[in-house]
C-alpha cells in the first residue's frame, strides 16, 4: 500500500479524540504522531507544512496510539514521560502525573533555597510521587541538599527512576509523618503536593478518575487530612524563618491558612498560578 499523508492521519487522529471528548485533541494528535515517529511536536509541524507523508507501518502504530488516547489513558502514560519545566519525566501507571500547575508552585521553594545565606541549604518534599518537585529543586539549586519521601509502593520505583543519579539527592520510601527525623531543624524549605480532593469529590475527568492514583488524590472528608500532618511535621523539619510550601485546590487556602495559623505558623498566604486559581499556600516557622 502507498504512504499516507501525514496531514490526514494527524487530521484523522484529532477528529477520533475529539469525539471522545479529549481537551486538545490537534495537540495530542501531534504529540502522538511525534512519539510514533520519533519526532518533537515542532518537527511534526514542520512535516505537515512540508506535505509528509507516512509509511504504512508508522501509520498503523499511530492508529494504535489513538484508539488508547481515545479511552482516556492519559497521554503521558501512551508516551511515557512527561514535562515539568527543563525536565523530562518518566511517568505511568501508579504514579501521578506531574501537571503544569506544579511547575509555578515549585518557584517559591526555588527561590528560597536560593535566597538562603546558608552554604547548602536543605529542601525536603514530602509525597514526591515522580520525583518532580525534588528533582526540579535539586537541578535548579545544585548547591542545596534536597531530601524527598514517598510512601506508595508503585509510585516509588517512578520517583527512583526520575532521581538516580542525582548526587545532591536522597529520596526514601516512607511515610511522610516520620520521615527524615535526623533532619529536624534544618530545612530551609518543605514543600509537599499532597492529596488534596475530599473523598465524596470524584473527579469529571477520566484521565484522573481512572487513572491517577487514588493514594495521590483523595485527602478525607475535607481533602486536608493530610495538610494537617504536614504543618506539624514541617514545624519540625524546619529551622526558624524557614518556609513552608503547599500545593492545593482553587477554594482551599483559607481553610489551609487557618490550620497553618492555628498551629503557630507565621505570614501564611495563598497565592495563585497563572489561570488566577488559588494554587499555593506558604507560611514562615517561627
Amino acid at each position: 500500500m502507498p504512504d499516507i499523508s501525514l496531514a490526514s492521519a494527524v487530521h484523522a487522529a484529532a477528529q477520533r479524540l475529539a469525539d471522545a471528548g479529549v481537551s486538545d485533541p490537534l495537540v495530542d494528535a501531534e504529540l502522538l504522531a511525534g512519539h510514533a515517529l520519533g519526532l518533537r511536536r515542532g518537527e511534526v509541524q514542520a512535516a505537515l507544512i512540508r506535505g509528509d507523508s507516512v509509511p504504512e507501518e508508522e501509520a498503523a502504530v499511530l492508529e494504535t496510539l489513538v484508539a488508547r488516547r481515545a479511552t482516556r489513558e492519559p497521554l503521558q502514560h501512551i508516551t511515557g514521560t512527561a514535562p515539568f519545566r527543563h525536565l523530562e519525566l518518566a511517568v505511568g501507571p501508579g504514579v501521578f502525573v506531574p501537571r503544569p500547575e506544579s511547575e509555578t508552585v515549585v518557584q517559591y521553594a526555588i527561590d528560597a533555597l536560593l535566597g538562603s545565606p546558608l552554604p547548602a541549604p536543605i529542601g525536603i518534599d514530602l509525597g514526591t510521587g515522580s520525583g518532580a518537585i525534588a528533582l526540579a529543586m535539586a537541578t535548579e539549586v545544585p548547591h542545596s541538599r534536597i531530601f524527598a519521601t514517598e510512601l506508595s509502593p508503585e509510585a516509588y520505583p517512578w520517583a527512583a527512576r526520575n532521581t538516580e543519579g542525582v548526587a545532591n539527592l536522597t529520596l526514601v520510601n516512607e511515610d511522610l509523618a516520620q520521615a527524615f527525623s535526623e533532619l529536624d531543624g534544618t530545612a530551609s524549605v518543605v514543600i509537599s503536593n499532597p492529596p488534596y480532593v475530599p473523598d465524596a469529590a470524584i473527579p469529571r475527568d477520566p484521565e484522573v478518575r481512572l487513572f491517577d492514583p487514588s493514594m495521590a488524590l483523595y485527602g478525607g472528608e475535607d481533602g486536608l487530612d493530610v495538610v494537617r500532618v504536614l504543618s506539624v511535621r514541617a514545624l519540625e523539619l524546619l529551622h526558624p524563618g524557614g518556609l513552608l510550601v503547599i500545593e492545593h485546590g482553587e477554594l482551599q487556602g483559607e481553610e489551609i491558612r487557618s490550620i497553618l495559623t492555628r498551629d503557630g505558623w507565621r505570614a501564611a498566604a495563598t497565592h495563585r498560578d497563572l489561570t488566577l486559581r488559588d494554587r499555593a499556600t506558604t507560611a514562615l516557622r517561627p
